[in-house]
């Protein structure tokens, strides 16, 4: 099986209201914006970037109680946004505040 799997630190720069689905399933959307130094070709460098990501059912009820600045580590998968974007989403399955928010 192929393998679609992103685990990301970061701190939360967005959260959007919660939407409902027709369904009455809730939906938020954040940004988590990552910083760290890694190595690559041997040679250490600086990594910044900020990730759109959507938080489903319970999660997204779960990230309602978060705030901005808050340190989070998201699990989950990366998609398109919607079927004719190009622009990627992370759908989250897991989140985890950490300590120090």
């Amino acid at each position: 099986m192929a393998q679609n799997r992103l685990v990301i630190t970061g701190s939360l720069v967005e959260l959007k209201s919660v939407r409902h689905t027709p369904a009455g399933i809730p939906v938020t959307e954040i940004r988590v914006r990552h910083g760290s130094r890694q190595k690559e070709a041997s040679v250490e460098r600086d990594v910044e970037c900020e990730l759109a990501a959507v938080a489903i059912g319970d999660l997204a009820k779960l990230i309602q109680g978060a705030k901005l600045g808050d340190t989070l580590e998201a699990t989950g998968f990366l998609t398109n946004r919607g079927k004719s974007a190009r622009q990627l989403v992370l759908h989250l399955t897991n989140i985890e505040f950490l300590e120090g928010n």
